[in-house]
């Protein structure tokens, strides 16, 4: 009996720490500002290659600075499901 409420104290603990887990990580992640990175920055981004950040800047440079990041959708393969995927780790200003 003892040794199974330690059991139960234990997977409480580790339930309570991992609920705090993603709030801890989310705050440490730097967005990258798509109006002024680099190439070399973009490609940092998970799910943008060396293309994808060629043409982000192309735009950019082309058209002017993102309004919002949605616009980042008005550059050529740069859909929904990536801007899904890449919308966290991104910003304008």
């Amino acid at each position: 009996m003892k040794n199974l409420k330690r059991l139960f104290t234990v997977i409480f603990i580790i339930s309570v720490v991992m609920a705090f887990v993603p709030f801890a990580v989310a705050q440490d992640v730097k967005k990258i500002n798509i109006n002024k990175a680099t190439v070399e920055e973009l490609v940092q981004i998970k799910g943008i290659g060396q293309k994808y950040a060629e043409r982000i800047v192309a735009f950019r440079d082309k058209n002017g600075p993102f309004k919002k990041i949605e616009d980042i959708m008005n550059v050529k393969g740069i859909g929904p499901k990536k801007f899904e995927l890449i919308k966290d780790l991104i910003t304008t200003g």
